[in-house]
């Protein structure tokens, strides 16, 4: 049965305390729209001073101790207030190295025994260019998935980890380095899976059944858990779902060496040299807010710049041993189930929209990969000619617009999850590939930027498969869900559940409101990759091309435009 799912974004009122209790330490939450919520656990130590920089440590509570679960815990250093509105809602209202805190939410008492049963465990890690983001977002709250998942009988609970961000998740130096110290916002990921692995049971949540998700910087996290290692030491979890970016150009470039010598250089820790342990134990005696507003006041967000994702992986030998498209390319990563997509129109919302000439798409695409030399800017827009783009009926932007739009789209969005579906279907033969096509977003777009028809953009997904409209009904922003929107949102958030629920799509024996019929990514047809649209009027599995194809999608060229991108010479000019 279909239901119009409105949930509260903010907790008014409490419900009577959940208590749950590990050995002689007690957790205390509450009740939130018919689900059991438990804020601010802590799983590592606090990060500030001495610690800065350095791996995560466990944390240990102490005997006896109990815990208040029922208010969120700080996030981690960025700046306060909102967040942005429609692509997240949330408002920082305060921030702190001792950030590395989880929510913990399932399904209510009243619906699952777990004197007698385990739960699936979804983990989000959240996006936000590893700059910003927290795990209390109202767009990617649980509550309405639980909800979904439950009357799908295919029942989840949730997890929402906060790590370290910017300069304190992803500060370069050799010495850094030298006392394995690089990589600290993906250790901290690590961490947290680890600790629900370890700790989740006392929830009634399966520490065998556990999928990690994220979208954004959040998805690219989900991918670099996948590299973990080189895949030398065993997956913490089972499944992976990455929406919107599995992997990212620029991690082998100079972008987070060039703002931490530029982030050094402001607060004076150049004494010696960039790379000197003395620089370090300068950065160490700086008080949190000195240093963020640092990095904050150095921060590159021009284009030319990584379109301002700047603090980035690196390869550091250790939790990350080569470069990603080198231990993707050797399949050197855990074996694990994934699904792995984009939205339809995903960087829309980045791309220039005053583009509106052959010369403007050039000059965007070529500040965007300041390495990659004119002569091969130009065959890559020689896949994408101008005539096979224009603009819908009704809007502000340009042909030009679109044509940039879906070149970036392809580079950093499609054809580089496409390059990794690859791989893992060598190794795991179990991926699944998706282009989310339906958004309510176009219409705020609309009111907040006077930008007309802009498409199904990046975060579209969120409405959807966290089951959770009323999320987005603030400020007055036209929120007019269709009765197909509320379907797909049924769907979707059954769909995510479903996955992290059996690690693969339903077939037909399957009892579930699931999407139906989408299959392996390369089940269909041999040698023909194939994607689930979702959403739309063209939703279905489509091969890149061919019998078993749509127009629509043959149009998009995937397998000419991918096969460029992911080819050698070009991975080279990506960085990554």
């Amino acid at each position: 049965m279909m239901r119009k799912t409105f949930l509260t974004a903010a907790v008014l009122c409490c419900a009577a305390a959940q208590v749950v209790e590990k050995g002689s330490v007690k957790y205390n939450g509450f009740s939130r729209n018919g689900i059991e919520v438990w804020q601010n656990v802590p799983y590592a130590q606090d990060t500030s001073g001495e610690n800065r920089f350095k791996p995560p440590k466990t944390f240990v509570p102490e005997y006896n101790q109990v815990f208040d679960n029922t208010k969120p815990g700080p996030a981690c250093p960025q700046s306060l207030g909102q967040l942005g509105v429609p692509l997240v809602v949330g408002n920082i209202t305060e921030t702190s190295e001792d950030c590395l805190n989880l929510n913990i939410a399932r399904p209510s008492s009243k619906d699952v025994d777990y004197r007698t049963k385990k739960l699936p465990v979804m983990i989000w890690i959240h996006g936000g260019g590893f700059w910003s983001g927290e795990n209390t977002e109202p767009t990617t709250q649980p509550d309405g998935m639980i909800l979904e998942s439950i009357e799908d009988k295919h029942p989840v609970m949730h997890v929402a980890i906060n790590y370290r961000l910017g300069f304190f998740g992803f500060a370069q130096s050799d010495a850094l380095k030298s006392e394995g110290s690089l990589n600290a916002g993906l250790r901290d990921q690590r961490l947290a899976i680890e600790w629900v692995r370890d700790n989740i049971a006392a929830w009634g949540g399966d520490s065998k059944s556990i999928t990690i998700y994220g979208q954004s910087s959040g998805g690219l996290a989900v991918g670099m858990q996948l590299l973990a290692y080189g895949g030398t030491k065993p997956l913490p979890y089972q499944h992976g779902i990455c929406e919107s970016q599995a992997l990212e150009p620029g991690i082998t470039g100079n972008f987070s060496i060039d703002s931490m010598e530029a982030l050094v250089n402001y607060v004076g820790c150049n004494t010696t040299s960039l790379h000197s342990p003395e620089t370090i134990s300068c950065l160490r005696k700086f008080d949190t807010k000195t240093l963020f507003n640092a990095s904050e006041a150095t921060k590159f967000n021009d284009i030319a710049h990584n379109i301002g994702d700047v603090w980035l992986p690196v390869v550091d030998g250790d939790f990350v041993p080569a470069p990603p498209s080198q231990l993707v390319r050797e399949g050197r990563f855990g074996n694990a189930s994934y699904m792995i997509g984009w939205a339809e129109g995903d960087v829309n919302f980045y791309t220039d929209p005053s583009i509106s000439s052959p010369e403007d798409t050039t000059k965007f695409i070529q500040e965007y990969l300041p390495t990659m030399p004119a002569s091969v800017v130009a065959e890559l827009l020689a896949l994408y000619p101008a005539s096979e783009f224009s603009p819908p009926s009704g809007t502000n932007l340009t042909a030009e617009f679109y044509r940039s739009a879906r070149i970036f789209r392809d580079i950093i969005m499609t054809c580089q999850p496409i390059y990794l579906a690859d791989a893992l279907q060598k190794k795991t033969k179990n991926v699944y590939l998706f282009d989310w096509n339906q958004t309510i977003l176009e219409p705020m777009i609309e009111a907040l930027e006077n930008i007309s028809k802009i498409g199904v953009i990046h975060t579209s997904e969120f409405a959807y498969t966290n089951a959770n409209f009323s999320a987005y009904n603030v400020s007055g922003l036209p929120l007019n869900p269709t009765p197909e929107d509320y379907q797909l949102q049924m769907r979707g958030s059954r769909t995510w559940a479903f996955f992290a629920n059996r690690g693969r799509m339903p077939t037909n024996s399957d009892t579930t409101l699931a999407m139906r019929g989408w299959k392996g990514a390369y089940e269909k047809e041999e040698n023909n990759t194939a994607i689930y649209v979702i959403g739309g009027p063209n939703e279905g599995l489509w091969t890149f091309d061919g019998e078993n194809s749509t127009e629509v999608m043959e149009k998009q060229r995937l397998r000419e435009r991918c096969a460029f991108i992911n080819s050698p010479k070009i991975i080279e000019y990506l960085q990554y």
